[in-house]
């Protein structure tokens, strides 16, 4: 396995990743401030917040690429197409199934069942990240697929 590739190409997939994102959200693409849900499972002050989830996304990305690099390695084979896929996968996985139970264990995020007593401050992302706008889920897919493409292409499997 190519663990020196996947040190380097995962942290600086990760952090394209989240300043692609970042980015989008500022540009008005979508409303979803990652690092800053991310970051308020630690802290509630946002601007804490931020720096602290750009860090726990990178390595919670750190993972995911670890992830892909083993894919790769049992797969024999690292190309930009099966990232893309990988990415794809990744992705639906991220919209579908961890983002909609964030709800359920972020102590500053509202649940689509929250009453008017909630104090909750964020918003709950809901299916596909839709609740951050209509534009989430293909913004959120075209970052994560290119991520999946940079490690296909970067990282190098056993010959």
């Amino acid at each position: 396995m190519d663990w020196a590739g996947w040190a380097v190409f995962g942290l600086v997939a990760t952090a394209a990743l989240t300043a692609a994102m970042i980015i989008a959200q500022m540009a008005g693409l979508t409303r979803l401030d990652l690092p800053l849900v991310l970051g308020t499972l630690v802290t509630e002050d946002p601007d804490r917040a931020r720096v602290v989830g750009f860090f726990i996304h990178l390595l919670s990305g750190q993972g995911f690429a670890l992830g892909y690099a083993v894919a790769f390695a049992l797969l024999h084979r690292a190309t930009w197409w099966l990232g893309a896929l990988f990415g794809g996968l990744h992705v639906a996985i991220a919209l579908t199934v961890i983002l909609p139970l964030l709800p359920g264990v972020h102590p500053r995020m509202a649940s689509l069942r929250a009453g008017p007593s909630s104090t909750a401050v964020l918003e709950p992302p809901g299916l596909f990240a839709l609740n951050y706008g209509v534009q989430t889920p293909a913004v959120t897919a075209v970052v994560h697929v290119i991520y999946g493409v940079v490690l296909g292409l970067l990282l190098r499997t056993p010959s």
